[in-house]
């Protein structure tokens, strides 16, 4: 088994990357990684691969969403790109597996919508194929709120997708939905090609995702070996992964120091 590759998403240092993206890039580098998962990256792809080769990075994965027509921010609706668009954006950025990282709640509370999802992520994966590009999606917990003969959405979504579509799961949301996540990795086999091995304090049971709109402010992220998901365990199950990304969506304490800290703790459990 070959160990996964230790990478970050930088939405986790959204804010300092906003206000200066080579000095945070710089940051991330001297945090110990080589690889960053990019996200929102398409209308600023150039711009940033010339960051990250300054920085020393690379970007394997990236999140854009490419699953839905619009996203509804608040009272914003904001309207997507094509996905020619899309694609020529993560080949300029380096990126070999693209992600949709967001599917809205609404859409998993049937059959029929999950199906016409998990349609519409084949029909994608067929044409990124065509540009050397893998395709995957990204979980949250809302995917699990609905149970449909006693199994999940998210499952029977993955049940409905080709085999080159891939998945990157998130293991604290997965666990925050109430997840067995070692045992549903294992019945997701090969095609998880990443997890996000993050940690936190979870709900107490019969509190998780009866929902799934929950606020990551109100969740006690901490950094990977210091809070409840059993990431050994969960590496253990996940043998395919090729990456183990460090996210945080929200962090009290310095985020710098979080990201380092979780980056050698997945280096204790064979991350490399």
């Amino acid at each position: 088994m070959t160990p996964p590759a230790l990478s970050v998403q930088l939405y986790s240092v959204n804010a300092p990357l906003t206000a200066d993206l080579e000095g945070t890039l710089a940051q991330v580098a001297a945090a110990g990684f080589t690889n960053v998962e990019a996200f929102f990256f398409v209308e600023r792809a150039a711009e940033l691969r010339a960051a990250f080769d300054a920085a020393g990075l690379r970007a394997p994965t990236g999140h854009a969403s490419f699953l839905s027509d619009s996203l509804t921010v608040g009272d914003q609706v904001i309207e997507l790109p094509s996905l020619e668009t899309v694609f020529a954006a993560a080949k300029t950025l380096g990126v070999d597996v693209l992600i949709d990282p967001f599917v809205a709640p609404e859409r998993w509370a049937s059959v029929e919508e999950i199906t016409a999802t998990a349609e519409r992520i084949n029909g994608v994966a067929r044409q990124a194929a065509e540009h050397g590009l893998r395709i995957g999606y990204h979980n949250h917990a809302h995917e699990f709120a609905h149970s449909f003969d006693g199994v999940s959405g998210y499952e029977v979504f993955a049940g409905l997708l080709d085999p080159a579509v891939l998945l990157e799961v998130d293991v604290f949301w997965a666990a925050v939905a109430g997840e067995d996540v070692p045992a549903l990795l294992r019945r997701l086999g090969d095609r998880v090609v990443a997890i996000h091995a993050k940690d936190g304090i979870l709900p107490e049971p019969g509190t998780r995702a009866a929902d799934a709109r929950i606020d990551p402010e109100k969740l006690n992220q901490r950094p990977a070996g210091e809070g409840d998901v059993p990431l050994a365990e969960i590496l253990a199950a996940a043998p395919s992964a090729e990456y183990a990304i460090v996210e945080f969506d929200h962090y009290d304490g310095d985020i710098f120091e979080g990201i380092a800290a979780s980056a050698r703790h997945l280096e204790t459990l064979g991350v490399k």
